[in-house]
């Protein structure tokens, strides 16, 4: 089992930045695939961004040119950095972890942008 904690949301005004972080223990974060992930209101879980193992990284359409998601090994945790954020970007952001058949998820933190 791989346990992750998922901190840094926060009320945030349009066009500003969050940066999110997924503390990872149990695992390392660097063999697994690594994604965020988020909820709106009354929608569906969709994926924001995703990290491969070997670096490969995959974006949204709608956030690709301002989400950015790394990993600090050292750190076991991985980041997402979240730039001119939008009233569309409100959401529960979840971090989950991917290797084979195995799959877990974080708590989620809120993440409001105002307009």
């Amino acid at each position: 089992q791989m346990q992750l904690v998922e901190s840094g949301g926060g009320l945030v005004q349009a066009g500003g930045s969050l940066r999110l972080s997924c503390a990872a223990s149990g695992d390392i974060v660097s063999r697994n695939t690594m994604a965020w992930y988020r909820q709106a209101p009354g929608k569906q879980r969709e994926l924001v961004a995703a990290l491969m193992a070997g670096g490969t990284t995959n974006y949204a359409d709608s956030v690709k040119g301002r989400f950015t998601i790394s990993r600090d090994n050292a750190k076991n945790t991985v980041y997402l950095q979240m730039n001119s954020l939008k009233p569309e970007d409100t959401a529960v952001y979840y971090c989950k972890r991917t290797f084979g058949n195995l799959q877990n998820w974080g708590q989620g933190t809120q993440v409001t942008v105002s307009s």
